[in-house]
């Protein structure tokens, strides 16, 4: 017999959604500095997207699996809590160490540790909402994730210039050396990044896989049931991505296009790759294992995930433009300078750094207006204005020439990424069967990784043939991505509001 999940107060979902704060101090501190110590230790600013591709590739291997492993864990810390702890002792690790990354290869294989690090505290953190709160709960849920989000990134984006301007320490170091500021703000995020997961490992109590199937409705149990009667044709697919990503890949050594290019080649012959083994392992009956059900999963997943996949796609093609080209674009469009050892670049990646803490801030104050908004005019139509908002303050970049006037659009940025964070999870969740909330919500993460993998496949080509290698214009493609998910919000057809 069906129960409904009761109620929890104020408190306990504030316990629960804590960690985030530190989550964010080590995504923040990633997001805001890791392109300026790219350029510190000799990348060029059309290396940088490639550079990058640790962190979504990463993603998109570690989530699903964190997922898998956690729908099937119950210990003593519960099912979604060993996560939080081994993920945050690794993040915290990986923070002390990359701002004293000696070269630049080492660096981007910091971020990889640490990004995949974050992945593995982060997924169950999105999986034990929709784990211990119903349905009216978790727009607030999300939201309250989201004002931890915000609240923790306005601090750590703005840690460098504090460590300047506060106290004193120096944010200029010689040709190859990362200033003092950037790593002081690097131990302290990491510093409380641990005490804030920790937190919640401590505060907050699990739902048992029992009692958590008593609490699922049978729409969603019969579904599941009759998900596992489908056969996919795997090969087909396998065929269709196999001869898209070898015409590419001859297509790149034959004209001598962009190096950039065989990472999208690479990740179409992996797709079919990757069918093709789960197809060998339908025909042979082996459909058992953790690897297997991943991929039948990715190809039997709910209707409703299937429509947020685009907003998703659009909306984080945006984000990760923001992220990987706002310093560079700042620094060389309204700072006039490219030289990373000269004052005007670093008061220029500084200023960046406050413009993040302010989007962040902004967000935290979104994320209370949020379930307000929603009661009015719902969760699409509200999702859908965040993002215009967003689109608006990517574009005005181009048009806003003093730097000092920058953080007017890091309001409309805030309301998009706080919608971004809580909203699409509400969505989801709602339609997700209890026993597979923590693998969904990563196959999930694939439509967050993958516009990130495209973009730095083809941003640093898009710039360099149409804008003249400008970073500006990287902000202007990324406004546009924003409108193209708010209307891909509208088009969602569920009976969700």
């Amino acid at each position: 017999m069906q129960q409904q999940k009761p109620d929890l107060s104020f408190w306990q979902i504030w316990n629960m959604c804590f960690g985030f704060l530190g989550i964010q101090f080590g995504f923040a501190l990633q997001n805001g500095n890791v392109s300026r110590i790219f350029q510190t230790l000799g990348a060029s600013v059309d290396e940088i997207p490639i550079l990058w591709v640790a962190a979504p590739l990463t993603g998109l291997i570690v989530q699903p699996i964190i997922g898998y492993w956690s729908d099937k864990t119950w210990g003593k810390l519960g099912r979604r809590r060993p996560f939080f702890l081994y993920g945050a002792i690794l993040t915290t690790l990986s923070l002390l160490v990359m701002p004293n990354s000696p070269t630049l290869w080492i660096a981007a294989g910091v971020l990889w540790i640490m990004d995949a690090s974050i992945n593995v505290t982060m997924e169950p953190f999105r999986a034990l909402v929709g784990d211990n709160l119903n349905e009216k709960q978790r727009a607030s849920g999300y939201s309250m994730q989201s004002f931890f989000i915000g609240v923790g990134a306005v601090v750590a984006s703005a840690l460098p210039w504090m460590m300047t301007n506060w106290f004193g320490v120096s944010n200029t170091a010689p040709a190859g050396q990362i200033p003092e500021s950037v790593k002081y703000a690097f131990y302290f995020g990491g510093v409380i990044l641990f005490i804030a997961v920790m937190w919640t490992i401590l505060k907050t109590r699990e739902y048992s896989p029992t009692e958590l199937a008593r609490f699922d409705t049978p729409a969603k149990q019969q579904s599941t049931q009759n998900s596992s009667l489908k056969v996919i044709n795997f090969a087909k697919g396998a065929l269709i991505f196999g001869v898209m990503g070898g015409v590419l890949l001859s297509s790149v050594a034959t004209f001598e296009l962009e190096k950039e290019l065989y990472l999208l080649a690479g990740l179409l012959l992996s797709f079919a790759l990757v069918q093709l083994i789960a197809g060998v392992l339908q025909n042979k009956n082996r459909i058992a294992g953790g690897f297997y059900q991943v991929i039948y999963d990715v190809f039997t997943m709910p209707n409703t995930m299937r429509q947020l996949a685009v907003v998703q796609f659009f909306s984080w093609f945006s984000l990760f433009a923001m992220w990987i080209y706002t310093t560079s674009a700042v620094t060389s469009f309204h700072y006039g300078t490219t030289d990373t050892t000269s004052q005007a670049y670093n008061n220029g990646a500084d200023w960046v750094g406050v413009l993040f803490a302010a989007y962040n801030g902004f967000a935290a104050l979104a994320a209370i207006c949020i379930p307000m908004m929603v009661k009015r005019i719902g969760l699409k139509g509200t999702h859908a204005l965040n993002l215009v908002l967003g689109a608006i303050a990517l574009i005005s970049f181009l048009f806003i020439t003093d730097p000092t006037l920058l953080w007017l659009p890091m309001v409309g940025i805030g309301f998009a990424w706080a919608s971004i964070l809580s909203l699409p999870y509400a969505m989801l969740s709602n339609s997700l069967p209890s026993h597979k909330m923590g693998v969904f919500m990563g196959i999930f993460n694939f439509f967050i990784v993958i516009p990130q993998l495209l973009a730095a496949s083809i941003l640093g080509l898009i710039l360099r043939q149409l804008f003249e290698n400008q970073p500006i214009y990287a902000l202007l493609i990324g406004g546009v991505s924003f409108l193209l998910a708010a209307v891909s919000v509208l088009r969602i057809k569920t009976t969700i509001a």
